[in-house]
């Protein structure tokens, strides 16, 4: 054999191992078939529709601009006879399946060496084909600026539905205000992954985000407070001080209000606005101070620990409380389309309301045994107020207490078991419990992330199962991470804390339940998406190449000392250490699973993580004194 032909070989059987890689396709598609070749896009590439289908051809604009910017090329888009086979050198787009197994959100995505033919029975599963499709391509597609690349798109057979038709983020924007165009951003990030519901937390005590016509004080006094630098989750700030200027804060008019639900619109994104009532109601009532049980002025919160000093829950049995939410209701099914509203129902303290006349008259009037029958009244009264406004409700696990309204939908976050008590009462449920889905939560140690509270990691998020198997899987919508903002107060933090979590519950939501989820196999696919964050200048954490430190008891005969356990969140990293406070490399002891004894003298734990006998992640350096304190 000549070297020529030898060396020809090998080019050509490298090329059919490259071609025969999978995807990394992020959620996980239903069915994937990887063939050989590549569909190539240049300046000749058009997107084509059939010229009746007005949806295809909103999709083929959408996609032709996407693919403007990272590549340079003015795709044009034209629409063609339906009877006419999809020409060579083009994206086809269809939303005439008629494939009843795809439902209103999936689609076929099938790549040749000649065309692209992408179709879906709507227009929202032609949407998500794109997002799949923009996977297929190089990273920098997601680059605002022009590349010279060789933009090919690798010949696959794909088949793809979501599991569950509830995929939501949610983004608290209460206690630190973010731009409509911050919104925007996420709105578009979330959107790649499929995410179909952008949870929108608009008040609580830290501040009221919406303009609400004819009641000025909400905007004018409920979006304002004392500015206050740092977290306040599980800790506090001094509050205002006499003669100081609440000057932190912000709000959207209704007109940017349309404006960011018009957007989310066309990425297929429904917006569900939450009004939390009647707890984490400050701002509402340093408005109103007549909504509260006390009646007392107090200012918007800045993150002290008010509770028992300051009332936030609104006043069950006073009048007034249900006009002023009557108008605040009317005004936000206006502006919000969607079918649901979501008005909280969570941690509502009832101190105040067992020493109010009012509340307790309430009580009396309809033989009421405890506070909890009385959240329950007030909700099933808002119920009401919704149901006149064409829209349902949902509200948080508590909603549950003292009885539940009769067609509420529960969204259960502290835990499943609310869910699961919802579900078999025949109730819809959102399953969002904090253990899997709460992205504010640390999501890497303690000693090297900013801080949080807690700890979700990303195999955390992953190995979440939303439908318990006592229940029946109809009743469950579906499941959502939840962004609460205590400590996360700007864009490129909040960015930090969704992603790469944020894709674990994607794919959780999106794709098919099966009996072992390949943790290790979606790490890596994770990792190629960093690539992608990258080209879009989207932040995001890299924990999961940092060490995690915990200690543990070792009881054996007398020892009853405390041990230090290591562990990595990824499979393949080595890790190593020191107690004489020297930055650790890989010539140094290396942790084999056997928790560590502290040797006398040390004062100090430094860990770094290795891959391939490269460091990777960042170093953990903790003090041995603070250890047991903090864990």
């Amino acid at each position: 054999m000549s070297k020529f032909f030898k060396l020809l070989l090998t080019s050509t059987l490298l090329t059919c191992t490259c071609m025969a890689q999978t995807p990394e396709i992020i959620p996980q598609p239903v069915s994937l078939k990887t063939n050989t070749g590549y569909f190539k896009i240049n300046a000749n590439t058009k997107v084509v529709y059939g010229n009746h289908d007005i949806n295809a051809g909103k999709i083929a604009k959408l996609l032709a601009n996407l693919l403007h910017a990272p590549t340079g090329y003015k795709t044009p888009t034209r629409a063609q006879s339906f009877k006419s086979p999809p020409p060579s050198a083009s994206v086809y787009l269809s939303t005439l399946a008629n494939e009843p197994a795809l439902g209103n959100e999936g689609y076929t995505l099938k790549v040749t060496p000649k065309q692209i033919v992408i179709k879906a029975n709507q227009p929202k599963g032609l949407f998500y084909g794109i997002q799949t499709l923009l996977q297929l391509l190089p990273p920098s597609v997601e680059g605002k600026q022009k590349t010279i690349l060789n933009w090919q798109v690798p010949a696959v057979d794909i088949t793809d539905y979501p599991r569950f038709g509830w995929r939501g983020l949610m983004l608290d924007v209460s206690r630190h205000f973010q731009t409509k165009e911050m919104v925007k951003d996420y709105i578009d990030q979330l959107a790649k992954y499929k995410f179909n519901t952008f949870h929108w937390h608009l008040t609580d005590d830290n501040g009221w985000r919406i303009q609400i016509n004819g009641m000025p004080k909400l905007t004018d006094i409920g979006a304002w407070r004392v500015p206050r630098e740092g977290p306040f989750a599980f800790v506090t700030h001094a509050d205002k001080e006499p003669g100081e200027k609440e000057t932190y804060g912000g709000y959207y008019t209704q007109e940017e209000i349309r404006e960011v639900v018009e957007y989310a619109k066309q990425r297929f994104v429904t917006v569900l606005p939450e009004i939390d009532v009647p707890a984490h109601s400050l701002a509402l009532i340093a408005s109103y101070p007549n909504l509260s049980c006390t009646g007392l002025q107090y200012n918007v919160d800045p993150g002290t620990a008010f509770a028992l000093k300051k009332s936030n829950v609104l006043c069950v049995g006073n009048d007034s409380t249900y006009i002023v939410l009557d108008k605040i209701f009317t005004q936000v099914a206006d502006l919000f389309p969607g079918e649901y509203i979501h008005m909280g129902g969570d941690e509502a303290l009832k101190a105040f309301w067992e020493k109010c006349p009012k509340c307790q008259a309430v009580m009396a009037r309809e033989k009421l045994k405890d506070t909890h029958e009385l959240q329950s009244y007030f909700v099933k009264r808002i119920e009401k107020m919704l149901h006149a406004k064409g829209r349902k409700m949902i509200g948080w696990d508590e909603i549950l207490e003292g009885g539940l309204a009769p067609d509420a939908t529960v969204m259960s976050w502290r835990g499943m078991k609310g869910g699961t008590e919802a579900a078999k009462m025949g109730h819809k449920v959102i399953m969002t419990p904090y253990q899997y889905c709460y992205l504010d939560l640390y999501q890497g140690s303690q000693f090297i992330e900013p801080h949080a509270y807690g700890l979700v990691t990303l195999r955390n998020c992953y190995e979440f199962e939303p439908v318990p198997d006592s229940v029946d899987a109809r009743y469950i919508l579906g499941g959502q991470g939840n962004l609460w903002a205590e400590s996360v107060p700007n864009q490129r933090h909040a960015e930090y804390m969704t992603w790469p979590r944020g894709m674990a519950l994607a794919e959780v939501f999106w794709s098919p339940k099966i009996a072992k989820r390949d943790f290790d196999g979606f790490a890596k696919r994770v990792e190629a998406h960093f690539k992608r964050f990258d080209a879009a200048d989207v932040k995001y954490a890299t924990s999961i190449y940092d060490p995690l430190i915990s200690i543990v008891p070792e009881i054996t005969g007398t020892d009853t000392t405390l041990k230090i356990k290591l562990e990595t969140q990824l499979a393949g990293l080595t890790t190593f250490y020191s107690f004489d406070t020297t930055n650790p490399d890989k010539y140094y002891p290396q942790y084999k699973g056997t928790p560590l004894t502290v040797p006398k003298g040390a004062t100090q734990l430094r860990v770094i993580n290795y891959r391939d006998n490269k460091p990777i992640g960042k170093q953990l350096a903790v003090k041995l004194k603070d250890l047991d304190k903090r864990l």
